[in-house]
């Protein structure tokens, strides 16, 4: 057997050659490197004192510097409620707002999978018009919000029922997926002065219920586009049986379909959890002191003095922390959804 034969040609079916497994483990090993450098630079930074990052590049702990826990000591002992409480607000809002897109966009996934909805357009267009009587009550007239909520959707009840019968023109399943999904479209930030003047009016502005809704509605777009591929690979004759049994469209839809989505449940929810946890810019606009995020704090750290390196990389390594063990912890069935997602795709 010749030494090219040895270097470049597989020895057996499912094995690699010398050359290109060496190749492969090189890319991968780079690849690595790249990708675990910046988490390794964000954890030594926040084992250095002020000094050191000013004057380094140091990289090796005990060789190049001396580690400290100054900054670590600075954040969770002298200021320890002013970096607990963000975390706890992001710990709070995050939880909810992702629970709540999970149970709601399920719902909505699975309901456009199995139930054929055609709305009117006329209907979406007396809907339409009622939300900018609302509007306008409140924005213009100063009229309570309740009563404004109250007035508006009880003229659209009442226009429906006597013009319904005039709207012939309807949607389907297809047309409302494709408008849930438009709203991920826009960026949340073009919508946030909107939001700002709606939570200002109804006095929710730096409370937890603001971003929680927030959140929620900027990620049910997501949750119902990723769900809907995995409910609709559920083949139908499973609930046709249960349906036979005399199980209920609710009993269905908990003890069956979400037991068999649950790869993707699991992948959704991890997604949803980082988006929220992740998020700037709206609890920019929607707090200040009371819901202040971690995003936020971190965000503090560039004072009038410069970037404080040092505790904005504990800040960093404190929220990565929960989300790296999560997903360790729930990889297989991350790694199922993603594959189920890309084989149905």
């Amino acid at each position: 057997m010749s030494l090219y034969t040895n270097l470049f040609e597989a020895p057996a079916p499912g094995k690699m050659a010398l050359v290109p497994k060496l190749a492969t483990y090189a890319v991968l090993a780079l690849w690595t490197l790249v990708v675990l450098f910046p988490l390794y630079w964000i954890v030594i930074t926040s084992f250095k004192l002020p000094i050191d990052v000013s004057t380094g590049p140091f990289y090796i702990p005990f060789v190049d510097y001396q580690p400290s826990l100054h900054a670590w000591r600075y954040l969770f002992v002298e200021q320890g409620s002013d970096t607990l409480r963000p975390y706890l607000n992001s710990l709070i809002i995050a939880s909810i707002s992702t629970v709540l897109s999970v149970i709601i966009g399920a719902m909505a996934a699975y309901a456009l999978t199995r139930i054929a909805y055609k709305p009117s357009i006329g209907g979406i267009a007396l809907f339409i018009a009622a939300i900018a009587l609302i509007v306008f009550l409140v924005a213009w007239q100063g009229v309570d919000w309740r009563i404004a909520a109250f007035t508006g959707l009880m003229l659209f009840v009442l226009a429906l029922r006597g013009l319904a019968s005039r709207f012939k023109t309807r949607l389907g399943n297809a047309d409302i997926l494709f408008w849930i999904i438009s709203q991920r479209i826009l960026p949340p930030v073009v919508a946030a002065i909107p939001i700002y003047i709606m939570f200002q009016q109804v006095g929710l502005l730096d409370t937890h219920a603001a971003l929680i809704v927030t959140y929620m509605t900027v990620n049910l777009p997501i949750v119902v586009w990723l769900l809907y591929d995995f409910f609709d690979s559920i083949p139908r004759e499973i609930e046709e049986s249960a349906a036979l049994d005399g199980a209920s469209r609710y009993r269905i839809f908990g003890e069956i379909m979400l037991p068999l989505a649950r790869p993707g449940l699991v992948a959704t929810t991890l997604l949803v959890l980082i988006l929220s946890w992740n998020e700037y810019l709206l609890a920019l606009f929607l707090s200040t002191v009371k819901a202040q995020t971690m995003p936020l704090l971190v965000a503090a750290q560039n004072a009038t003095r410069g970037p404080q390196w040092w505790t904005m990389s504990v800040l960093i390594v404190t929220m990565i922390v929960p989300v790296i063990a999560m997903t360790l912890a729930l990889q297989k069935f991350i790694a199922k959804g993603l594959l189920l997602g890309a084989v149905k795709g």
